[in-house]
């Protein structure tokens, strides 16, 4: 019977969700789902009834955040990244290293960081990806139909039927403007991006031969140097290799992509403006954490930690405040909040990164 070992990729930030994500409280660290718990955590506990194994990558200055979260993933099933190189590196690192076991496994790769609900539409649709991806060898994406117009997700165009119950992919298409995704939404065929797969872990080490060699002979040297006991050798590699999602390096480029359409409730939460929509409001569209005086506001969301926030007149705005940090912004501008990150770098005031 073919083993399915699920892969949890978790070293990004989240800059769209500062001042509360940083490095040292990452996006998939914090309790965004509603339910008081870390997302990594809920993404874990979702995965190990679905899998044989659990393996979380991260880069090395998230070690203690992973461990704090998830005490029980041993050394073994931490897999260590030098520094964050995008999802190609990071995915294909993990499979040289499952391979080494398990080279026929199953691959489930899963995102830490989203917010998850339908327990039984989840299992019947990882159980189908993993179906498929064992059977056809084909590289299996998710994909959820589109609800809304939305311009902060990637899309899948898969129209035709393929083998196993699922789609054969024709494009992928990157974040459309509101026209495109209206578009898409109304003629059908396209669905959401999950950034979740499934893959026979040899499959997709051949497919990385084929589509990004540069990466893998890159990462076969650094699992080279690890193996030796090299650390500093095997940092120095992997700081070299090109920096690329997987999607673009691999999945664009393949013959052999497929897609699961799913159907349960599932949300990124890119945005401040994406967790607003999903947090309780009350009768003015207010969505409120901790304490506040709000006079003639309305359509909000407003987060305090320590502090009472108190606002007057307001609408379809966000306020995020912290101890050493508030963000004050239009709804409609919640996805230019990496801009702020971006500047804070630039101006070396790396305190509030």
């Amino acid at each position: 019977m073919t083993r399915t070992i699920a892969v949890i990729p978790a070293g990004g930030a989240g800059t769209r969700l500062w001042p509360r994500s940083r490095r040292s409280t990452p996006k998939h660290a914090l309790p965004l789902g509603g339910g008081g718990r870390p997302l990594l955590r809920d993404t874990y506990d979702r995965v190990s009834d679905l899998s044989d194994e659990v393996y979380v990558v991260t880069e090395e200055r998230q070690r203690e955040i992973i461990s704090s979260v998830l005490p029980e993933v041993d050394a073994r099933h931490l897999i260590i990244e030098p520094t964050a190189r995008g999802t190609t590196n990071a995915y294909g690192l993990a499979a040289l290293t499952i391979a080494e076991e398990s080279p026929d496994a199953v691959m489930l790769a899963m995102a830490s960081d989203h917010v998850v609900r339908g327990r039984t539409a989840v299992r019947r649709a990882v159980r189908a990806a993993v179906r498929a991806a064992a059977t056809t060898g084909g590289l299996v994406a998710f994909g959820l139909k589109p609800t809304f117009p939305s311009t902060g997700l990637g899309y899948i165009h898969a129209a035709r039927r393929g083998p196993e119950g699922t789609l054969r992919v024709e494009r992928f298409i990157e974040k459309p403007d509101l026209r495109t995704a209206k578009r898409f939404l109304k003629s059908g065929g396209y669905y959401w991006n999950l950034a979740w797969f499934a893959w026979r872990v040899d499959v997709f080490l051949q497919e990385l031969h084929l589509h990004a060699p540069k990466h893998l002979t890159g990462l076969r040297k650094v699992v080279k140097a690890r193996l030796a006991g090299d650390e500093k050798t095997a940092a120095a590699l992997y700081g070299r290799l090109p920096v690329e999602v997987v999607d673009r390096s691999v999945l664009e480029k393949t013959d052999k992509l497929l897609l699961v359409p799913a159907n349960f409730d599932w949300a990124d939460i890119g945005s401040w403006a994406e967790l607003g929509a999903r947090v309780r409001a009350d009768a003015r569209g207010n969505s409120v954490e901790g304490e506040s005086v709000l006079i003639d506001t309305r359509d909000s969301l407003v987060l305090g930690e320590r502090r009472i926030i108190a606002a007057i007149g307001l609408e379809d705005m966000i306020i995020v405040d912290t101890e050493d940090a508030l963000l004050v912004c239009p709804r409609s501008r919640a996805q230019d909040v990496k801009l702020v990150v971006e500047a804070l770098r630039r101006s070396s005031k790396t305190r509030y990164l």
